[in-house]
């Protein structure tokens, strides 16, 4: 239990960090008019992102593109879908129009097919905030964070559904009101689709390599197998490299166990070995901490205040890459 002066100390760092926050945001907004339209911006991303991945898709399609290079390119623009779900799980888009706010929360499951639906993710990410840190987060937990078992966590972190599959009985025992059933159904129908491609594809590829698989194949299913051919090339491999990289990165983030403050859910991440999972990610490690001092912010404006924040939370006691954190399990360090 942390001491009483602590907890002073602890709560004064706080508010000095979120002062900071709000101030840089709010010199950015005076000087800029064009953020108060706010709606229109995160509308504009979302068409944005929408339409590279279509157009980068359709390159491919007409083998413009190499296979390779649309994976990359549509896994970094994926990772932007990630950051507007982040942004209307906060209703910080349109969310006196619930049409339009209903929508985009439609469009970013669409574009990242491999999570649960926005709704229902909706309600584990604002839990998320009042217990990180604890075996209560399942948000965190669903992604890697609290195992110590390196090849455990790299499934989780890698295959969300084997990874609900594997410590389904752990959840059940140590979170409350945890059910396998809300989270399986949550993903159907768009990462039940997901799924049903991509261990498809593992499994006919991986017949391929032991039998002449396409002699057993009535011709009718070729057309099938040619569109799961190219899903994986435009939405699966890509997601699968934007969600490995992003829960990577959260899951080493965020500690799990000995967090009694605010101040001690997470650690900024800036370490140059993580460069190339932040590509896939939109710079999340460096980025996420804001968040968690001041929530309802849009993702573009943490990401343009982050290098003077950054400063100020590491002057205010914040860990930087603690990297040894993972070696036991995320544990805050006490």
């Amino acid at each position: 239990m942390t001491d009483v002066p602590m907890r002073d100390k602890l709560r004064e760092q706080t508010r000095v960090i979120i002062q900071a926050i709000r101030s840089e945001e709010q010199m950015l907004r005076d000087k800029y008019a064009f953020l108060s339209h706010q709606n229109t911006i995160g509308m504009l991303i979302l068409l944005f992102s929408a339409s590279t991945m279509i157009g980068l898709g359709s390159l491919y399609y007409y083998e413009i593109l190499p296979a390779w290079l649309v994976i990359l390119l549509i896994a970094m623009v994926a990772s932007i879908s990630h950051e507007l779900e982040h942004d209307l799980i906060h209703r910080q888009y349109f969310s006196k129009m619930p049409l339009i706010h209903n929508f985009m929360m439609l469009m970013v499951w669409l574009m990242r097919p491999n999570t649960v639906n926005p709704w229902f993710r909706r309600h584990m990410h604002l839990h998320h905030h009042q217990v990180s840190g604890t075996e209560q987060d399942l948000e965190e937990r669903l992604v890697g964070n609290g195992i110590k078992n390196p090849l455990k966590r790299l499934i989780v972190i890698m295959d969300g559904l084997l990874g609900l599959v594997l410590f389904r009985k752990v959840y059940e025992k140590e979170i409350k009101g945890f059910s396998f059933g809300k989270v399986f159904h949550a993903a159907f129908p768009i990462a039940t689709c997901y799924f049903v491609v991509l261990y498809t594809m593992i499994g006919y590829h991986g017949l391929g390599l032991f039998l002449p698989i396409e002699s057993y194949i009535p011709a009718m299913f070729s057309p099938v197998i040619s569109a799961f051919e190219f899903l994986m090339v435009v939405l699966v491999l890509p997601n699968i490299i934007r969600s490995t990289s992003l829960n990577f990165v959260t899951s080493s983030m965020h500690y799990y166990g000995g967090v009694s403050h605010l101040h001690q859910q997470t650690h900024v991440i800036t370490s140059k070995w993580f460069m190339p999972f932040h590509l896939f990610c939109f710079n999340f490690g460096k980025t996420h901490t804001i968040h968690h001092f001041v929530p309802n912010q849009p993702f573009y404006i943490r990401q343009w205040i982050s290098h003077k924040v950054n400063k100020v939370m590491k002057q205010q006691g914040v860990r930087f890459n603690d990297l040894e954190s993972l070696k036991n399990a995320n544990a805050f360090p006490g």
